[in-house]
């Protein structure tokens, strides 16, 4: 996880020396193991290391190519060593991820990315066609933002430095808003009308009068995998998980996994140990860090982390919940927060956590976040009914409607009415209806945006690719966008890491019949049989994990006490975001533990604390836009403003875990 920034000057006069001193300090607490520049006429190239492998300790970024080109890696290769013989260059068997990238660059250009696979962001300077590309990842794992403008361009790692760097006063973007209050915003946006984000799977070629967004790679939806027997899929499954889990255990340091006693992180550090134990991990060792909370009722999980602990024979990193403070809303921020969903402060959770990752060494933590949405979480017959129909399979069709109509106890003719249903237009209206439950926004701006409130939700095909494949990239744009909304972690400082989301391992999940990963009454049934003796029995056969209400519910009317305590009245209300008379009675309810749409309520007092953080920095300010629609205008966010972080000086010196500050500098 390491940080890129880039001014390219089109007149080709050089970046401003405090201008750029000052985009140093806001990548610098990212990047504790020094720094690379590059400086050619009106090209500047910042580049700040924190290393999690070895290899990478070694190598010299940006990288000049044998060809010219300047390359910026973040990311970890995963076929490194299928890449470096396909390059026929022995050299490159030890090099690091970067100086073969740069070799692959050369040999295919843009053509290069689809063979790159692992996580990672990247940026290329072409002095020979002068222009830079951008590109992310099949999933979008890493942050890589950009704005052009008539006289520049600049992309980044961070949203600050693109934001100091605008001139002109700069609008929020509507739709990001309204994505943010639903579910999530798209992959290609930010908070910042203007600023984009280079979305999953592609690369934008950018230059003077020139933005162009190309998608370099996708799932065949035509390949199937379709063996003899159970046992063979389960096989592959195996090896499919257990390659991704090898692949993200690469790291010269100890890995931290989050273990929560539920099936998808519990498989990831049971599997990480039987590689450990074969030698076939890079990681000297596995720790695991676990949250407990006793103030909440519906949420105890020690009794089922503490079964793969008691397997391994060794205790994680416990944290206690409940000791964090009920909100951020009731924390005084003490850095910028560039999106609504940045938290601003540190609590004693995050302080807990980056003392133990410091203790250990830790840089690499693993997460299961996906594991549910690609292994068959949700127990719905839908997907596999709707291809049996588009296929006309009527025999299997009916055997599967009396099969799940049995289980779930609902007549076969309802369930048959569903899988119609799910190609009707109108079945669009039910992806709106968790926002319709939230009263309180506003009906302009639901009406206004309303493919962004519903999700991005696409109505399944009968024509094309089977249902089940539409619905597994449905999902899969789902979780690219919340990847979009994370911002790299300030305190303490981590690559993060998700076995769930390999992309060799998910051509493997959406090529199979879904029979196979959920069945009547066996959610999950591929990853529960293929796992039998590699993960404890009552972990496999343990039903869905509670959902927590009772802190949040707890927590909402402190927080609104302080987000309501002006004389002006809400920022989002004004803007014409929310009704905030309707949002009080809501919030009201919730917190007297009435059932309420707590998601959205939460999305939109964040909201709320967020613009009003902006206002109290003297960020924005309220102007008439189209149509006579008030709107947010963010004022040029000043570098003493956007670099303002009280914590990272004195809590970064103390976790990043290296002194290595030196920087080396190319200037023609």
């Amino acid at each position: 996880m390491s940080v890129q920034f880039g001014r390219w000057n089109f007149d080709d006069v050089p970046a401003d020396a405090d201008y750029m001193e000052t985009m140093r300090s806001l990548l610098s607490p990212y990047g504790p193991d020094g720094e690379g520049a590059y400086c050619v006429r009106g090209m500047n190239i910042l580049y700040r290391a924190f290393h999690v492998i070895g290899e990478s300790r070694f190598e010299v970024q940006p990288c000049v190519s044998q060809s010219g080109s300047v390359i910026t890696w973040d990311g970890r290769l995963d076929n490194r060593k299928e890449l470096a013989h396909e390059l026929s260059d022995g050299i490159l068997r030890d090099a690091a991820d970067v100086s073969i990238v740069a070799a692959a660059f050369d040999r295919w250009a843009t053509d290069c990315f689809q063979r790159l696979n692992g996580d990672w962001a990247l940026s290329v300077w072409d002095p020979k066609s002068r222009e830079v590309i951008l590109a992310k990842d099949f999933v979008g794992t890493r942050p890589l933002y950009y704005r052009v403008s008539d006289s520049h361009v600049v992309w980044s790692s961070l949203l600050e430095p693109l934001l100091t760097s605008i001139g002109d006063d700069l609008a929020l973007d509507e739709e990001y808003i309204a994505g943010w209050l639903s579910s999530f915003p798209a992959a290609e946006s930010t908070p910042y009308a203007g600023v984009h984000s280079v979305p999953p799977s592609c690369f934008v070629r950018l230059g003077r009068g020139r933005c162009e967004l190309h998608r370099y790679w996708d799932f065949n939806r035509a390949k199937k995998i379709r063996y003899r027997n159970d046992a063979e899929y389960e096989e592959h499954f195996r090896s499919a998980v257990s390659e991704s889990i090898r692949r993200r255990l690469r790291s010269d340091a100890p890995v931290l996994a989050e273990l929560s006693g539920g099936l998808d992180s519990s498989s990831i550090v049971c599997m990480a140990d039987e590689l450990i134990e074969r030698g076939l991990a890079e990681t000297p060792r596995l720790d695991t860090l676990s949250y407990f909370s006793d103030s909440e009722p519906n949420w105890d999980e020690r009794p089922y982390f503490t079964i793969v602990e008691e397997k391994r024979g060794r205790t994680g990193c416990h944290i206690d919940a409940g000791a964090q403070r009920p909100s951020r809303l009731q924390e005084n921020d003490v850095c910028f927060r560039p999106t609504p969903g940045t938290v601003g402060s540190v609590n004693e959770a995050s302080r807990h956590l980056a003392a133990y990752m410091a203790s250990q060494g830790h840089r690499v933590v693993l997460s299961g976040i996906g594991g549910d949405e690609v292994t068959g979480g949700v127990p719905t017959p839908m997907p596999e009914l709707a291809d049996l129909l588009t296929r006309v399979h009527l025999g299997a069709l009916a055997h599967q409607l009396r099969s799940w109509a049995l289980q779930m106890r609902r007549p076969w003719f309802s369930l048959f009415y569903e899988t119609v249903q799910v190609f009707l237009p109108r079945v669009q209206a039910r992806s709106l209806e968790h926002v319709q439950q939230a009263s309180w926004l506003h009906p302009d701006f639901v009406s206004r945006h309303r493919d962004a409130l519903s999700g991005y939700q696409p109505r399944l095909s009968l024509t094309g690719p089977l249902p089940s494949f539409q619905e597994n990239m449905s999902t899969l744009n789902l979780l690219r966008r919340q990847l979009g909304c994370q911002e790299l972690p300030r305190y303490p400082l981590y690559d993060k890491r998700y076995p769930y989301l390999d992309r060799d391992l998910l051509e493997f999940l959406y090529a199979i019949p879904r029979e196979q990963l959920v069945r009547p009454g066996q959610r999950r049934s591929l990853m529960r049989r293929a796992l039998v003796g590699i993960v404890p029995d009552n972990l496999l056969q343990r039903k869905r994990k509670a959902y927590v209400t009772r802190l949040p519910s707890a927590s909402l009317s402190v927080g609104f006490r302080k987000l309501i305590d002006l004389d002006q009245g809400m920022i989002s209300a004004r803007l014409g975001f929310v009704v905030q008379s309707e949002l009080v009675e809501a919030v009201q309810r919730a917190s007297c533990g009435f059932e309420s749409p707590l998601v959205p309520l939460m999305r939109t007092l964040a909201l709320e604390g967020w613009l009003q953080d902006l206002g109290r920095r003297g960020l924005i300010q309220e102007s008439k836009g189209e149509n006579g629609r008030r709107q947010m205008d963010v004022i040029r966010i000043s570098p003493r403003m956007a670099s303002k972080n009280e914590f990272s000086a004195e809590e970064h010196s103390k976790t990043k875990g290296g002194e290595n500050n030196d920087v080396h500098e190319t200037v023609y």
